[in-house]
């Protein structure tokens, strides 16, 4: 018996069975097999009668094929097929494919067409199903656990089988283990709901069953939807820390994470808070001037003041580490990150310091350009974006910093001088106090870098609710915490939103959506 593939026979098998082309091309003597005496001068004979003859008219369409001769009996159209059938069944499998190459190259588009139809199926394989039969459950898995969200639901009814392999893959939780490694709102989301504790760990009896994350998936889109239209619409849950005592006279700095806020005053002090019961857990002192910017990370708290210095602080005992002595007046703001620090000054001037540890640290480079004192200034691996009391935010790039500043768009909207500001992906947020109106502005750093976008187009959204001067603020996907002339903090929370809260009415018209990437 031939080895050929059921489906290349069963093919040619339709081609006799459609429009008999052995039968249309050129009459076969049906005495002529019986006048050979090996089934090598058949087939030979066979071959050759395929070959067009003079004599004979073909029509090529898109119908049945028209010869020259009249259609055989059905008698003898069965007799001739079940003839070709069986030489064809003698051949090699070079030789069987050679026929059919020729037999196919002999049809029209039509029967193409109706071929294309039959094959398609029989060469269609479920390799998710038949992997695992095969011992590679690992493989399926492989291939599936690239499947979005909807494309995985989706392959879930295909079959029992499939199902499987996702259940035992645990493939829900492989997709939201994704997603928590590349989006820092799944991230957030994750830390603040505490279940993050199910994931990035190997299968034990702690880890709850696939079908846990298969119904956790659309609470997590739910919770993104609602941060999203919170933002869009301005609806926040806002909660007020007073600082006031005998000695304060204004909040001019701060920092949080989950545990704590660390607050720099202008009574020279900076404090240290608990982030849920809102009580002071420490103080530092040692500067000779207001307190006007800071950030910590696990390690140091780095402080700038208006006596012109920056002091490094240990962040758990509290101890200076380190002061530095470069600008001629006040600094206002500093940021640091990866081994490099940028602090800026009432001189007008941007300093940017090789960072090597707490007490090492050196000037690299100074840059000018502002018309007035600049008042903070944040970068990251792209851009430094700066504001200044001549009431612009300027962005520049970041490889600037070892040749000329030079400036790519300047941000204009604020009625006065700019006090506070952060950089954050596409997203730059901004206080100041305009007028009799203390605001923060949400500005779209992405449309910013299009030299097309209409500067009206710039600004996303305004809130206001500081009646001081707004001094320092920070933001993330869930919130954004601000600090206040007013001897309050104010925490914009996005994610924790009454449904019988704030009206919408206080919103403007144009939307703003915060949603990482």
């Amino acid at each position: 018996m031939c080895s050929v593939p059921r489906s290349l026979w069963l093919g040619c098998s339709s081609v006799a069975e459609s429009l008999c082309a052995l039968r249309c091309l050129q009459s076969i003597p049906s005495t002529r097999a019986h006048n050979q005496n090996t089934s090598g001068m058949e087939s030979q004979n066979l071959v050759d009668d395929l070959s067009p003859k003079k004599n004979t008219v073909l029509k090529l369409s898109n119908g049945p094929v028209v010869g020259s001769r009249k259609r055989p009996s059905e008698g003898n159209y069965e007799k001739e097929k079940e003839h070709c059938i069986a030489l064809f069944d003698q051949w090699s499998e070079a030789e069987q494919v050679e026929f059919v190459e020729r037999l196919i190259s002999r049809m029209c588009h039509y029967q193409h067409g109706h071929i294309n139809s039959y094959l398609k199926p029989m060469l269609q394989r479920d390799f998710i199903t038949a992997l695992p039969a095969q011992g590679l459950d690992h493989i399926a898995e492989n291939i599936l656990s690239f499947l979005d969200a909807r494309s995985l639901c989706a392959a879930e009814l295909v079959c029992k089988e499939w199902q499987r392999v996702i259940s035992e893959g645990m493939l829900w939780k492989k997709l939201i283990e994704r997603m928590v490694r590349t989006d820092p709102l799944w991230k957030g989301l994750s830390e603040r709901h505490q279940w993050e504790k199910y994931l990035f760990k190997n299968r034990t009896s702690e880890i709850p069953p696939n079908s846990y994350y298969h119904s956790l998936y659309p609470k997590i889109i739910q919770d993104i939807e609602t941060i999203e239209a919170n933002w869009r619409c301005g609806r926040h849950n806002l909660q007020r820390i007073q600082c006031r005592s005998e000695n304060s006279k204004g909040v001019y700095c701060l920092q949080y994470d989950d545990d704590k806020i660390i607050s720099g005053l202008r009574d020279n002090s900076i404090k240290i808070w608990d982030k849920q019961t809102l009580e002071c857990l420490k103080i530092l002192t040692g500067h000779t001037g207001s307190v006007l910017c800071l950030q910590y990370d696990e390690r140091v708290i780095v402080t700038g003041s208006s006596d012109s210095t920056v002091r490094v602080w240990e962040v758990t005992t509290g101890e200076v580490l380190n002061t530095l002595i470069h600008h001629n007046e006040a600094v206002l703001h500093l940021r640091f990150a990866n081994g490099l620090m940028v602090t800026c000054s009432k001189d007008r001037s941007i300093a940017v310091w090789d960072m090597a540890s707490p007490t090492d640290i050196s000037l690299r480079r100074v840059l000018v350009g502002h018309r007035a004192a600049v008042n903070v200034v944040d970068f990251d691996d792209k851009y430094i974006v700066s504001a200044s009391g001549d009431r612009t935010i300027k962005v520049t790039t970041v490889r600037e910093i070892t040749s000329t500043c030079e400036f790519v768009r300047t941000l204009n909207g604020h009625k006065r001088g700019i006090a506070c500001l952060q950089y954050r992906d596409r997203l730059v947020v901004s206080g100041s106090s305009d007028n009799t109106i203390r605001k923060i502005k949400v500005w779209d750093l992405q449309a910013a870098l299009d030299p097309r976008a209409p500067a009206s187009t710039l600004c996303l959204r305004t809130l206001v609710e500081h009646s001081g001067r707004v001094f320092r603020l920070q933001f993330d996907e869930f919130q954004i915490i601000s600090s206040s002339h007013d001897d309050t903090i104010l925490i914009w929370d996005f994610l924790n939103v009454s449904t019988n809260g704030q009206s919408e009415g206080r919103s403007p018209s144009r939307t703003y959506t915060y949603i990482s990437r």
